[in-house]
């Protein structure tokens, strides 16, 4: 089982739900970049567990532990190796799961793949929790993105069927710092409280929701991409649908295909010698390739597979038809802390770009 990724940063993953730990390993960082330990440990609290009734009790300090690669909170030019510890396993809470698949989670996958010893309490390696090595990483990429004028921030887009406003062409770096500075960040916060009485209804019928997180790349020079194969779309996307749970990635505006080309098409116009266009419907996209405006994309995320509710599903030993609630600590709805991990997966796509 792989679990890697990059051409000029390289990153890799390891560990299980309920192993040990879980941690990482990032190559190709510069030397001599100071990493702001703070901030790194704000930005993984935002998807850190247990915290309150809109995500899994399962209660964790998310603490990274560096092995090497960091030296005075200088990046040393080695790769840098880190740990998260897993201290909270109710591994029981799952015993029965071996050979009663959860509907729509990777239990049933995972075993056709790898056989019947593959280790899935949970989750495994297929769990949510393995997006902390990846916070943690991208965490330490934003900050040195910044320091080249690159910007990375995400909202809530949508709880089921209840919307925030989009993005628009006042998306700037004063808006991405007002998200910044919330836990769960919203542009309209009336939103906010409908989508915590959502997800709230949701967990008390024992069922889950989805949703969906909008994030803008702010400060990307015009004349990134290499098409066909490594646009910009096409990296972005392949490290997007490796976050747990997400089902859609679109660039732009998502009803691009509903109109007329005069209505679609981003016309170019000059601002102080800069290139700009008069609307942003291919997310600052085209050809494969950043034209200077925002790069803004929206990902789904579907509902939680995990949920009490009584469900359909097969006895894979038995070989034989049953039902199956599901017990134990899980989220009735993952976009919340899903909001920090699309942020942090956009990060090191684009330092794996910009690098």
């Amino acid at each position: 089982m792989a679990s890697n990724f990059g051409k000029t940063i390289q990153v890799s993953t390891f560990g299980a739900s309920h192993g040990y730990a879980i941690g990482g390993i990032v190559e190709g960082l510069p030397c001599g970049h100071t990493i702001d330990i703070d901030e790194l440990k704000a930005f993984l609290k935002r998807r850190a567990p247990g915290q309150n009734q809109l995500t899994t009790q399962r209660k964790e300090a998310d603490t990274p532990e560096f092995l090497a690669g960091i030296v005075d909170g200088m990046l040393s030019g080695s790769p840098l190796a880190f740990m998260i510890r897993n201290t909270s396993q109710h591994s029981s809470d799952y015993n029965n799961l071996r050979d009663i698949p959860r509907p729509s989670h990777a239990d049933y996958t995972a075993r056709m793949r790898y056989g019947d010893k593959v280790d899935m309490r949970g989750g495994g390696h297929f769990s949510g929790r393995i997006t902390a090595p990846v916070v943690f990483a991208g965490a330490i990429a934003k900050q040195i993105l910044a320091k080249q004028g690159i910007q990375i921030g995400a909202h809530i887009l949508s709880i089921k069927n209840e919307y925030d406003e989009n993005f628009d062409m006042r998306l700037s770096t004063k808006t991405l710092e007002y998200l910044r500075r919330q836990h769960y960040p919203v542009i309209n916060q009336e939103k906010y409280e409908k989508f915590v009485n959502i997800v709230d209804a949701a967990r008390m019928d024992q069922d889950s929701v989805g949703g969906k997180v909008e994030c803008a790349i702010i400060g990307l020079k015009p004349g990134l991409g290499e098409p066909f194969f490594d646009s910009i779309e096409s990296h972005l996307s392949s490290l997007l649908f490796s976050i747990p749970a997400v089902k859609s990635v679109a660039f732009g505006n998502d009803k691009i295909s509903e109109l007329f080309g005069s209505e679609a098409n981003d016309c170019y116009y000059y601002q102080d010698a800069l290139v700009k266009t008069t609307s942003n419907n291919n997310g600052g996209i085209t050809g494969g390739i950043s034209n200077g405006m925002p790069v803004v994309f929206t990902v789904g995320i579907k509902p939680t597979p995990s949920i009490s509710k009584e469900q359909k599903t097969i006895d894979v030993k038995k070989h034989e038809n049953t039902t199956l609630g599901v017990h134990g600590r899980h989220d009735p709805c993952i976009v919340f802390r899903a909001t920090v991990v699309v942020e942090a997966m956009a990060a090191l796509a684009m330092l794996d770009l910009v690098r």
